[in-house]
């Protein structure tokens, strides 16, 4: 075996998927249904929501065209998209460009609020979803496939309807130098895995090479600047493709609840995050320290986000599941208000939202319609209320699906990474996606 084949065969694609016989199937479904009426979660979308959205997807080019009369035509922007191997939508695009004193960085999102705003069939059934649910090799979405999946999602090689967020960033301080968010037609080059765009970052003979290679020097930068500032850091090994996606949009969310409290001063869907109290702390931080291997500083006891930081970065695979989890344990639940009052503690930031998600977020597809129509909804605190319930029960039910994996001996963590098929006993598959055959 080659290398390269060696490699292949250690990443979850080349594993295959996880295989099952029709009985295990047929519980797995069992659980699943039961927990969708436990946590009133819909799974099949209603006729009339359905039939509204194929018909969205009618006739795409021709409106794609006229809208350029009134959006900006970024369709020759060097553009690409960065996600999952499995995903199914792509909902966020970028672009860059370094200049002398600042870089330009473009952040595209899918325009979903063209298709789908207050008065149609699918908002009305987003608000009752609040969210799209993952559960591991079972996707319960937020907005029809047939529209999230084709005209919302940011393919390459056509032309897409975007949401862009412009942003110069200086390169002395990281801070912007304008914010700039308008409709946009876009064109992306290429559709990245993460495990595509780590090998652009190593190959400079490879396309878009210099653009990755670009970003994420911002990307780390941020990173790194986000720290130092207090910003709670959980996951600190994670690669460059994620740290270019996760600052990024972290970047575009700041900068568009930036412009809607500060130059517009409207009320939004904000991402507000309580801090725990300094008992919690108290009690976290000794938790942690009892930890072999691990030990906190006294004097970094008065910053406890930075202590946690410092020790995930020296802590090994086991205990760093450990310090996540004391930290977790202790960690008021976020939540979506109309006032930023508060800030987002665990990012510190003193205002966060929403924006980069709106395929499968309810908060992200309402602050889109607020961008763009500088209003807000007359019931945004029940909204609010609405999503926070919502993905709290999505939580929950994705939480004890996982368990219920676990009981019955399967992995969850291979099960959402590989998928999942139905096998019959001379281990032929029965079905692709792991449900149980027709009766």
């Amino acid at each position: 075996m080659s290398d390269d084949s060696q490699a292949y065969a250690g990443t979850a694609e080349g594993q295959g998927p996880v295989e099952i016989d029709a009985e295990l199937a047929r519980h797995l479904q069992n659980k699943r249904e039961e927990l969708f009426e436990e946590f009133e979660i819909r799974d099949a979308f209603p006729p009339e929501v359905l039939s509204e959205a194929r018909a969205r997807t009618e006739g795409v080019d021709e409106e794609i065209e006229e809208e350029l009369e009134h959006r900006q035509d970024l369709r020759d922007l060097t553009t690409w998209t960065t996600d999952p191997i499995d995903a199914q939508d792509f909902d966020d695009a970028l672009s860059i460009r370094e200049n002398e004193e600042t870089y330009t960085l473009w952040v595209h999102i899918a325009d979903v609020t063209h298709y789908v705003h207050p008065e149609s069939e699918m908002w009305a059934e987003a608000v009752k979803r609040g969210n799209t649910v993952y559960m591991p090799a079972y996707t319960i979405h937020m907005l029809p496939p047939v529209l999230a999946e084709t005209v919302c999602s940011l393919v390459p090689n056509e032309d897409r309807l975007a949401h862009t967020v412009e942003m110069e960033i200086k390169k002395d301080t990281l801070s912007f130098e304008s914010i700039d968010i308008y409709k946009s037609v876009i064109h992306s080059d290429e559709r990245l895995t993460y495990t595509q765009c780590e090998n652009r970052l190593d190959d400079p003979e490879l396309p878009l090479h210099e653009e990755n290679s670009l970003v994420f020097d911002l990307a780390d930068q941020l990173h790194e600047q986000r720290k130092e500032d207090g910003s709670l850091v959980l996951n600190p090994s994670r690669d460059r493709a994620h740290t270019i996606i996760e600052e990024c949009m972290l970047k575009a969310n700041k900068a568009v609840t930036h412009e809607l409290m500060w130059n517009r001063g409207v009320e939004a869907m904000y991402r507000v995050h309580p801090q725990p109290t300094p008992d919690q702390w108290d009690k976290a931080l000794r938790e942690i320290t009892e930890l072999n291997g691990v030990s906190i500083q006294s004097t970094s006891w008065d910053e406890p986000r930075k202590a946690v930081n410092d020790a995930l970065e020296s802590a090994n695979s086991r205990t760093l599941n450990k310090i996540q989890r004391a930290v977790l344990k202790v960690m008021p639940r976020a939540k979506y208000m109309n006032d930023p009052f508060g800030g987002h503690y665990a990012l510190n930031f003193d205002i966060y939202g929403h924006f980069t998600s709106p395929i499968r977020r309810l908060s992200d597809l309402i602050n889109h319609w607020i961008v763009h129509e500088n209003d807000v909804p007359e019931d945004l605190v029940e909204l609010c209320d609405r999503a926070s319930d919502r993905q709290k029960d999505a939580e929950t039910a994705e939480r004890l699906y996982k368990q219920f994996l676990e009981e019955v001996g399967l992995d969850p963590y291979a099960v959402n990474n590989r998928g999942i098929v139905t096998v019959d006993e001379d281990g032929d598959v029965i079905d692709e996606n792991g449900l149980p055959p027709k009766e």
